[in-house]
């Protein structure tokens, strides 16, 4: 903008300088031309200096040749020639220092100034001859007449330009009276030489005529260009005593009939002549004077006119300036506050209304909208008001969209709701089934039955993620790692390909358990479904500095660098729930529950596939002495492990995540095991679920056992233990002896406390009940028709399916 406004302001600005230009150009043109003409007009006073001299000198040579050829003194004529030739040395330095400035000036005035000197250096090297007269009178004299001319020539040369009629006439009128005065110069060195020769020669008479046509031709010309003062002065001069008796004595020379003219005594004729040449010399500095000051104040006329135009110029080119300035500013300031309030409400109002309108919970906040900053009533104004209305709808549509997806969160926390309570309610129906089934194979069909169930609560508890609700499940003492890893992996469908390898011991803080068994739950889900079903998937848990470090790798597709880079751009930085966000709802819950825990994880390219490496901070570990042992195994699983012939697990096995020694690992909720050859549909592990892994049967008296979808229990009533009557054992181990199983013996451990009367029932609703058991009915179906995928084991010195040693 602030170009365009420039460029409205400088375009015409520029024209108007163009155009003053030229008219200034035109005016200093003219004004150098009157300057240089009036320095040229004023050198004329040295160059007729140097003219009047020469004068002197030639038609004293004149003089003095004819007396040497009459056998005169040369010593006599040194001596009278010498003070005059001084004389014109002296002048033509004058003429030399005052042309000096005029070095520049126009070409043909130096070739002239040139040219003139030039003749009178040819007038230096022939005054040596006059002495000897060995050279004739014209050759001599010759070059004082180039001289002269030459010096005349230049005294003419000066040309004011176009337009300047006056000024021409005042150049010609010294330059007239200048070749006057020349003439009778001439006329006076042929008298005064016939005066020294005693008579006249051959051509004498008719040069002298010749010289005074012209003297009276350029007089006429004289009369015609001066003025009535000049012309006043030279009538005045010429009746003046000294130029009166020349002129008496040049009319005696004249020739009268057939008569021979007189010759003139000539130092008498001299000292007329001189007289005569001295008045004709100061009516010519007279004139010449006249054409000086008519050249200066012709230069001085223009210069001031010129000064006048080019103030004018500046003064309104500044004036518009001035005023373009000031509108120019008023414009970008106003544009300014204009952009500026624009990149205000792009920047930091708009985001941080549309920050604050993101938010799930409370209710909607109000946005109030800045008025516009320019308050003028021009179209920038009208700009700035339609700047504030687009920010007004913009507020506005936010707005909508923030109570319509206030709306879609809480049908999406209602449905995910409604779906866990089903699911809960799935799963204590499968609990009593699975407690009163004793077939190993429906036993089976249960697990699996129920490991689906947990996977659409993990589904659910997706959705509350995805409307920004926490989860429900929550536990209050700490978990050990390698306890939550076998949770998340037993809420995945290939569970079994799941290998916990090295697991560090280190305990969780018990409110972040729930949400990590999420996260890695859908980490290790992603990397069983996008590797090969043959290949393993291996997790890894270690301690570094403050913090823990699990790493998932797998042996998949992997990802392109691109999508790689796009992959860990969402982890780090959790998007909006979207439409993309539901396609990809693993990426999108991961990175949600990271930026909530404060879980650092990336995706890195592995040797074959991904690895996948979650950081968790120092304040969700928890200290070891902070940490209570876990309780002896539930009921559940000791339950599972009688069914199918096995032993109960020490406690103190899953929390390392490593089975114990003398303990069927067949039983364990993934499989930790390295693949081999396949093995029968019938040896496959039975599925469990991840509170069954965390959470022990029975919770403490004092309320602070963990959570339990059941609620916490009723008060125990004292019963008297009673021994089993078949001992539970851990198998046997190398030397054929029974495992004795820690605390199995006590049914108060071994078993739930049940209370002497059942609890007040409450029947639930026909349609909730009804509602269930679709659902129940339809899970059955597909754990029946899902078809499982083998893995193969090492065909010797592995473990089989079972977790034993081939």
């Amino acid at each position: 903008m602030s170009t365009k406004l420039a460029t409205v302001l400088i375009v015409p600005s520029l024209a108007f300088l163009v155009l003053a230009g030229v008219q200034t150009s035109a005016l200093v043109g003219r004004t150098t031309a009157l300057n240089d003409f009036s320095r040229q007009v004023g050198i004329g006073r040295q160059i007729t200096a140097v003219v009047h001299q020469l004068q002197q000198e030639r038609d004293r040579s004149a003089g003095e040749l004819g007396e040497l050829r009459r056998g005169g003194d040369r010593e006599t004529a040194v001596n009278n020639l010498r003070p005059l030739q001084a004389a014109a040395d002296r002048a033509i330095d004058n003429l030399r220092r005052a042309a000096a400035p005029l070095a520049d000036a126009d070409a043909s005035w130096r070739v002239a100034y040139s040219e003139a000197l030039e003749a009178y250096d040819q007038v230096d090297d022939i005054r040596p001859a006059i002495p000897p007269a060995v050279l004739s009178s014209d050759t001599i004299l010759s070059n004082y007449f180039r001289a002269i001319g030459a010096m005349l020539d230049l005294l003419a040369e000066p040309t004011p330009g176009q337009g300047q009629p006056e000024l021409n006439d005042a150049v010609l009128r010294y330059v007239q009276l200048a070749r006057v005065k020349e003439l009778s110069s001439q006329v006076r060195a042929r008298l005064y030489a016939a005066g020294r020769t005693g008579g006249y020669g051959t051509e004498d008479r008719v040069l002298l005529a010749d010289l005074r046509a012209q003297q009276l031709t350029a007089l006429s010309a004289f009369r015609v260009a001066a003025t009535n003062d000049q012309i006043r002065r030279y009538d005045e001069t010429t009746v003046t005593p000294g130029f009166l008796v020349a002129t008496q004595l040049e009319e005696r020379s004249l020739p009268a009939g057939d008569a021979a003219p007189e010759v003139l005594p000539s130092e008498q004729w001299w000292s007329a002549s001189q007289q005569r040449q001295d008045l004709l010399r100061q009516l010519e500095a007279g004139v010449l004077d006249d054409a000086v000051r008519q050249a200066d104040d012709a230069s001085n006329g223009q210069l001031r006119t010129t000064l006048l135009v080019v103030g004018g110029v500046v003064a309104v080119l500044l004036a518009a300036l001035l005023i373009s300035l000031l509108v120019g500013r008023s414009v970008a300031r106003s544009m300014r506050l204009l952009r500026s309030q624009a990149l205000r409400i792009a920047q930091v109002e708009l985001p941080d209304a549309l920050g604050r309108l993101k938010t799930v919970g409370g209710g909607v906040p109000t946005i109030e909208v800045a008025p516009a900053v320019v308050r003028s009533l021009d179209e920038i104004g009208e700009l700035a008001e339609a700047f504030v209305a687009v920010h007004r709808s913009a507020v506005t549509v936010a707005v909508e969209q923030a109570l319509m997806r206030r709306n879609v969160n809480a049908m999406f926390v209602n449905l995910a709701r409604r779906s866990q309570v089903l699911v809960e309610r799935q799963l204590e129906l499968l609990d009593d089934l699975e407690r009163e089934e004793g077939d190993p194979d429906q036993l089976e069909n249960l697990f699996k039955l129920d490991h689906l169930a947990a996977r659409m609560r993990r589904n659910d508890e997706s959705l509350l993620v995805l409307a920004g609700t926490d989860s429900t499940r929550r536990w209050n003492r700490p978990v050990g790692l390698g306890a939550m890893l076998l949770a998340a992996a037993a809420e995945i469908e290939q569970y079994q390909r799941v290998r916990i390898e090295s697991v560090a011991d280190v305990y969780v803080v018990g409110h972040a358990v729930g949400e990590l068994v999420h996260l890695a739950a859908e980490l290790l889900e992603n990397a069983t479904a996008f590797s090969r079903p043959d290949t393993p998937v291996v997790v890894t848990a270690r301690v570094e500095a403050t913090t823990a470090l699990i790493e998932i790798v797998d042996r998949g597709l992997g990802m392109s660098p691109t999508a790689l880079a796009e992959a860990n751009a969402v982890l780090s930085s959790p998007p909006a729930a979207d439409v993309a966000a539901v396609e990809r709802m693993g990426l999108f819950v991961v990175s949600h529950l990271a930026a909530r825990l404060g879980v650092t994880v990336r995706l890195d390219g592995g040797q074959d596939g991904l690895v996948a490496r979650l950081v968790l901070p120092a304040g969700l570990l928890a200290p070891a002495g902070a940490v209570e042992l876990d309780p002896p195994a539930s009921a559940r699983m000791l339950a599972a492990n009688a069914a199918r012939g096995g032993a109960a697990q020490p406690a103190g096995a899953w929390e390392t995540g490593a089975p114990a020694a003398g303990f069927d690992t067949r039983d364990l909720p993934v499989a930790g095991r390295p693949p081999g050859v396949a093995v029968p549909r019938q040896a496959r592990p039975v599925p469990v679920r991840a509170e069954d892994v965390l959470a022990p049967a029975a919770t403490s008296g004092d309320g602070g056992g963990w959570w339990s979808r059941q609620g916490p229990s009723a008060p125990a009533v004292p019963t008297v233990a009673v021994p089993p009557a078949v001992p539970v054992t851990g198998g046997t181990n190398e030397r054929g002896l029974p495992v004795r199983v820690p605390m199995a013996q006590l049914s108060a451990v071994t078993r739930t406390a049940q209370p002497t009367s059942a609890p007040k029932r409450v029947d639930p609703d026909p349609e909730a009940v009804g509602g269930m058991l679709s659902r129940l009915y339809s899970g059955v179906r597909r754990a029946e028709a899902e078809d499982t995928t083998e893995i193969p084991v090492p065909p010797s010195g592995g473990y089989d399916e079972g977790g034993r040693r081939q």
